[in-house]
């Protein structure tokens, strides 16, 4: 899985994709956010940002917690992508490398 941003991830939307996994588990696969303020006053406190291994961009973010998160918190994570089957796939692969 790669995470070099660029504008391909752009545009990515929220297709009711959801993996439930920890901070520091998301951070083993996909390295350090892109976004990071875990203040919980935003809607989000962490984002990344991932390419599948067949080269489908995603991301990858808390929703409207508005709390502070602890690391090894198990949350529900949305997986954003360009379609369904692009995010199915990103949480396929995340998966497997967290487990």
């Amino acid at each position: 899985m790669k995470t070099n941003y660029d504008n391909r991830f752009n545009g990515t939307s929220f297709f009711f994709t959801i993996i439930r996994a920890t901070v520091e588990e998301i951070t083993s696969v996909l390295g350090e956010p892109i976004h990071s303020s875990n203040d919980g006053e935003d809607k989000t406190n962490f984002e990344w940002i991932g390419e599948t291994s067949n080269g489908e961009v995603f991301t990858v973010y808390d929703w409207k917690e508005y709390r502070r998160l602890k690391k090894t918190e198990m949350i529900d994570w949305h997986i954003g992508g360009h379609d369904k089957i692009s995010t199915v796939n990103a949480k396929h692969e995340l998966l497997e490398k967290i487990r």
